[in-house]
């Protein structure tokens, strides 16, 4: 492995390792960009004032969706965009609003399913908790991130000697429930803390408390330990919290795996391996004085919700790209000054969004299957992609892809510009990176990503593609440690090259 592929991976590794959520991802990618050079701006804020040729600027919103986007300095109204388009969350087990459960000694955890995940590879694994708190600071209430970094919760699945099923069947409702520990234990350490617990039992429900809040305090609702963990964890006082988003996340570190360190053991590839990628990317893209004859503007989306179809405020279904392409189509650089001047003006480009929409272009980024010796059966004949032998374009005829054949020729150009990812005991490539092919077999369904959804409601062209992994929607999934160099590669070759290619690659 060269040694720029293996700092890639173990970069990533590390990205994966202090994001187990969606909100940690967006905190940890806007890092990376403030430590690029990039600039934070608001969505509540105008921008003519602020943007500026040759600048690049980022913005969260909901703290659990990016978008950054950086400005060539030969950009006017109406020119194209060059978009890559992520996603940052992946199917996990979700706290219940109202948590608090006990059986048969047990202190349980109530936990709904989220996105369409394999929930019985959750099953005997070590689990902990992180997410976003709300908490009453002063007269505000601000948003504080927590990850405990020691398990504390477990599915237990039920001994052989007493289910003999071969298939591993059970209900989400009454069987998915973690186990945090033994009632006695939590009554003895109450009674050793003097912490003992508030309970609905003790309350007299004949009498009107009119200073209680409008929802049962955080401490009723969910196990008061818990609770007073995760307030340390933010540093906080368990009686500000108001509430919270908690998510469960597999304790066992992400990691470099296979004889030769060539595979990436992992939770969340799907899809924080291309969400990493694009960040790498458009920062790598933008070395000195790529910009200065750039008509394009480069830009990142990185959107949560996908998993759930998207249809969110945060949604890659939502108005945050038509709103951000309609903000950059029709921004003007001030004649008052050079070319550092902000965009102080506006003047009369009724069409420039419409224009700006049919000559960008978006990569719809989203991990892809890779081929499964052991049910090989499953994948058609002769589309079988493999792990480090690089990104899969995905194409299917009922459009649940938005790949077509102008796309392609796109991206060959931009694959055969790229970066040569060097791998050992191979024959180095004389140039770019290599491309994969994946359709389904006919007698199989197949998903789909943000791509058609947003090609159909903005007429921007679009291709899918995305790093070949194994065990898609598991707790650990598989992918190739070569495949994060290539995808950084190929991204960067398209932000690099867009701005002559758009113009060659001819349609309508």
């Amino acid at each position: 492995m060269s040694t720029s592929a293996v700092n890639h991976a173990n970069e990533f590794v590390d990205f994966l390792n202090a994001s187990p959520t969606p909100f940690h991802a967006v905190k940890n990618g806007a890092a990376l960009l403030e430590k690029a050079g990039f600039k934070l701006i608001k969505e509540r804020d105008s921008w003519s004032s602020t943007l500026k040729p040759g600048e690049k600027y980022y913005f969260t919103r909901n703290g659990s969706t990016l978008a950054a986007f950086a400005i060539g300095k030969k950009w006017k109204a109406g020119n194209p965009l060059a978009m890559v388009g992520t996603h940052t969350d992946s199917p996990v087990l979700r706290i219940k609003p109202h948590s608090k459960k006990q059986a048969d000694g047990f202190l349980q955890v109530g936990v709904e399913t989220y996105g369409g995940g394999k929930w019985m590879t959750w099953f005997d694994r070590d689990l902990s908790i992180a997410g976003r708190l709300m908490v009453r600071d002063s007269e505000k209430v601000v948003q504080k991130l927590v990850k405990v970094d020691r398990p504390i919760l477990r599915i237990p699945t039920l001994a052989i000697h007493l289910d003999r099923a071969e298939d591993f069947t059970f209900n989400k409702e009454t069987q998915l429930f973690p186990i945090a520990g033994l009632v006695a234990a939590e009554l003895n350490r109450q009674s050793a803390t003097g912490t003992a617990a508030t309970t609905e039992s003790a309350k007299d429900d004949n009498s009107e408390d009119t200073t209680s809040p409008p929802i049962k305090a955080v401490t009723e609702r969910h196990h008061p330990y818990i609770v007073q963990i995760v307030a340390q964890e933010a540093g906080c006082d368990v009686t500000n919290i108001v509430d919270f988003e908690l998510i469960l996340y597999d304790t066992q570190k992400s990691c470099l795996g296979g004889l030769n360190s060539e595979l990436i053991f992992s939770p969340r590839l799907d899809n924080l391996m291309m969400t990493y990628c694009g960040i790498q990317s458009i920062i790598k893209s933008l070395d000195s004085g790529s910009l200065d004859n750039d008509q394009t503007i480069r830009v990142l989306a990185c959107f949560d919700h996908e998993e759930i179809g998207s249809l969110t405020q945060q949604g890659a279904d939502s108005n945050l790209l038509p709103s951000l392409i309609r903000r950059l189509s029709v921004l003007i650089p001030s004649e008052s000054a050079g070319s550092d001047a902000s965009y102080d003006k506006m003047e009369d480009n009724s069409t420039a969004f419409e224009q700006t929409l049919i000559s960008s272009f978006l990569i719809s980024a989203d991990v892809a299957h890779s081929v499964n010796p052991n049910y090989g059966a499953k994948y058609e004949a002769d589309h079988r992609p493999e792990m480090n032998k690089g990104t899969v374009l995905k194409i299917n005829a009922n459009a649940r892809y938005a790949t077509n054949s102008p796309g392609t020729a796109l991206m060959q150009e931009v694959a055969s510009r790229a970066q040569v990812v060097e791998l050992p005991n191979a024959k180095a490539r004389s140039s770019g990176v290599p491309l994969q092919m994946f359709v389904v077999r006919n007698d199989s369904p197949c998903g789909s990503t943000i791509g058609p959804l947003i090609s159909a409601k903005l007429g921007v062209r679009t291709l899918d593609l995305g790093n070949p992994i194994l065990s898609m929607h598991s707790i650990r999934e598989t992918g190739g440690c070569y495949d994060v160099a290539h995808g950084i590669a190929l991204f960067e070759s398209f932000y690099r090259n867009y701005n002559e290619l758009e113009s060659k690659i001819i349609v309508d």
